[in-house]
C-alpha cells in the first residue's frame, strides 16, 4: 500500500485506477495546548488508516508520502510555524503531479488536513488535469466548519475552526501524551455573530490571521475534549475517506 515501499517496475505495473493518497498536513501553531504537529498528525494517520481499509476492500489504492510544510502564512507570526508560500507550495503539487504522470497512475487524491491548503488544491487539481490529464481530488478528513462542515460544539458558536473540541478530541485519540489539555481555554470570536453574510461557513468568506482574534492562537473550545470523541470522530473519517478512495477509483463524469 506505500508508494515508496515499491521498485520501478513494480510502480510501472500498477492500473491506471490506481488512487494516489498526498495527505497534505501542516506545522503549525495550535494553541498553547496542542502541537504543531496537529494538522500533519490527523492527515497523515487518517490519510494511513483509509488506505489500508480501502485497499483490504480490493480497491488499487498506494500512500504517497505526507507533506508537512504546506501554506501556513496566517499563523506565520507564532514561534513553531513553519509555512510555504503558495507559489512553493503550487509548484510542488504541480511538481509532484508531474512525476506521477511518468507512472501508469492516473488519478491524484490530496487528503487535506489544513483548511488553508483549500483553494490553492483546488487550483492545483484544475491545473493538474489540465497539463497531465490526470485526474485529481480533494479531500478533507472531515469537512472544515469554516467551508462549511458541521463538526463544532454549541460553545463554538459554529466557529470551532482550529484547535478546538474535536480537533483536540482527535489528537487526545492518536497522540494524549502531546496535549496540555490543562492549558485549554475558549477562544471564540463572538463578534462574528453579528453578521448574518460574512463570517465561517458563512455565504461570504474574509481573510484572516489567527492572531486577528487575540494571542491565544486557537479558535473554538477545547474545554471538555475526550479521547472518546476523537475516536469516533477519527473512526468516522477513516470510514467516509475510505469510501471516497473507492468512488475515485472508478469515477469518471461519463
Amino acid at each position: 500500500m506505500y508508494f515508496v515501499d515499491r521498485t520501478f517496475p513494480e510502480i510501472a505495473e500498477l492500473s491506471p485506477d490506481t488512487v494516489a493518497v498526498l495527505p497534505l498536513g501542516a506545522i503549525e501553531q495550535h494553541g498553547p495546548h496542542l502541537p504543531v504537529s496537529t494538522d500533519y498528525l490527523i492527515a497523515s494517520s487518517v490519510a494511513e488508516a483509509a488506505v489500508s481499509t480501502a485497499s483490504s476492500a480490493g480497491v488499487p489504492v498506494v500512500l504517497l508520502p505526507a507533506l508537512a510544510y504546506t501554506k501556513s502564512d496566517e499563523h506565520a507570526w507564532a514561534p513553531g510555524t513553519i509555512w510555504l508560500s503558495w507559489e512553493t507550495l503550487m509548484r510542488t503539487l504541480i511538481d509532484i503531479g508531474r512525476s506521477l504522470a511518468t507512472t501508469p497512475i492516473r488519478r491524484l487524491f490530496f487528503l487535506n488536513g489544513h483548511g488553508g491548503n483549500s483553494a490553492l488544491g483546488q487550483v492545483a487539481c484544475r491545473e493538474l488535469r489540465r497539463e497531465f490529464g490526470l485526474q485529481t481530488f480533494l479531500g478533507h478528513p472531515s469537512v472544515p466548519v469554516d467551508h462549511g462542515g458541521r463538526t463544532s460544539e454549541p460553545s463554538e458558536l459554529g466557529m470551532g475552526i482550529h484547535g478546538g473540541f474535536h480537533e483536540t478530541s482527535t489528537v487526545l485519540h492518536l497522540r494524549p501524551d502531546l496535549v496540555h489539555l490543562e492549558l485549554a481555554e475558549p477562544a471564540v470570536p463572538t463578534g462574528l455573530t453579528a453578521y448574518q453574510q460574512i463570517g465561517f461557513g458563512k455565504p461570504v468568506s474574509f481573510g484572516w490571521l489567527s492572531d486577528d482574534f487575540g494571542p491565544a492562537g486557537h479558535i473554538g473550545d477545547p474545554t471538555g475534549a475526550t479521547a472518546a470523541v476523537g475516536k469516533a470522530h477519527f473512526e468516522a473519517a477513516v470510514e467516509t475517506t475510505a469510501a471516497a478512495l473507492a468512488e475515485a477509483a472508478r469515477f469518471s463524469v461519463s
